[in-house]
């Protein structure tokens, strides 16, 4: 009897310790769970601080970045300001470097605005935009050479000459000995038939013209012939240029007759105040009447010329013969020959010549 009470009484001692292991067991997971739970609740807390304070630097970038007009106004004006800086410093230094190199003012401008002709007359510079309606000239800068002697040639791209040398004349070249000017490369020569008086407007046979047109033509040049006018009216225009056919009708003129366009500077001058509109005229009228003669006509003329006195847009037909005194050429439009120099030498003239050179072949065809 009392080996079963000691054998129930270890059952129920047993069976107390299993539970309360069982309890303790249950109570850790529990514990291990809230452990758990702190521990995923502080990392979210974190995380949420993270992303709280990404947000607010996002907002502090956005602040930076978000502009009024004022703002926006007052920085572009500051950055236009440090372009012109710039642009201004850049320019000057440009400058600089021109001028230490000697470049003159009208050289320097013409560099700076190369989409314009610009034309220094009268005291003032002009600037003419390089017109699309006009036609222009093909020739390759780098194609005329300027040789040792002064002469210019303008070559092709197997630098064969293609150019033809010329002179043009008058009674200040006295007399000339024509055998020796073909001897020095001379292919044609303009001859001055004669002026209109830039005071009293009589017309005037040169001088030297007869003795100047029959030496030329004897010694195979081809002769072509200039008039120097100082026309007022259309009519007065076609007067000259019947004046010019009286005179060349006994000879063979196979180059063109050209009206000479010039600036005549002193105040009682005829045609001091006369307008580009009337000049203009006056051109044509010269030129339609050698045309309608069978001769080519053509216009002589500097830059003051063709872009201040003449509308170039009323003259595209005619051929022109273009004054400028330095090297490269600087004209856009087109043109046949370049007088290149007045202060040429030439074989049988004594003093200097005005020489030119031709990049078209303009004889008259028999």
């Amino acid at each position: 009897m009392e080996n079963s009470r000691i054998k129930r009484k270890k059952r129920r001692q047993s069976i107390s310790l299993f539970t309360n292991i069982v309890f303790c067991m249950i109570t850790l997971a529990a514990l291990t769970g809230c452990i758990v739970l702190l521990l995923k609740n502080y990392a979210l807390r974190n995380q949420t601080q993270e992303t709280m304070a990404q947000i607010q630097d996002l907002e502090k970038l956005q602040d930076i970045y978000i502009y009024t007009q004022a703002d926006l106004d007052s920085y572009l004006e500051e950055a236009a300001v440090l372009a012109r800086q710039e642009e201004r410093g850049a320019f000057l230094n440009e400058l600089k470097e021109k001028m230490s190199g000697g470049g003159t003012a009208t050289a320097m401008l013409r560099d700076f605005f190369q989409e314009d002709v610009v034309v220094y007359a009268d005291g003032e510079y002009h600037f003419f935009p390089i017109s699309d309606q006009l036609k222009k000239h093909d020739y390759v800068y780098d194609n005329f050479k300027l040789l040792e002697s002064g002469l210019v040639e303008y070559v092709d791209d197997t630098d064969e000459v293609i150019s033809r040398k010329g002179i043009d004349v008058s009674r200040y070249q006295g007399k000339i000995d024509w055998e020796e000017v073909a001897s020095d490369g001379v292919e044609y020569a303009f001859i001055r038939a004669g002026i209109r008086g830039t005071t009293e407007g009589k017309l005037t046979e040169d001088e030297r013209f007869a003795d100047n047109i029959e030496g030329a033509l004897e010694n195979n040049i081809h002769a072509g012939i200039y008039f120097f006018t100082q026309a007022m009216t259309e009519a007065e225009a076609v007067e000259e240029a019947e004046f010019v056919l009286e005179l060349i009708e006994p000879y063979d003129i196979t180059y063109p007759v050209v009206i000479d366009i010039e600036e005549v500077t002193s105040e009682d001058a005829r045609t001091a105040k006369l307008t580009r509109e009337q000049y203009t005229e006056n051109c044509i009228a010269f030129c339609e009447t050698i045309k309608a003669a069978g001769y080519t006509p053509m216009i002589y003329g500097n830059l003051k010329t063709f872009m201040i006195m003449l509308d170039m847009n009323r003259l595209e037909e005619y051929e022109k013969w273009f004054a400028y005194y330095s090297t490269p050429v600087y004209f856009p439009y087109e043109f046949s020959i370049w007088q290149y120099s007045s202060k040429g030498s030439v074989s049988g003239i004594s003093g200097d010549v005005d020489l030119n050179i031709c990049m078209k072949d303009l004889a008259a065809k028999d």
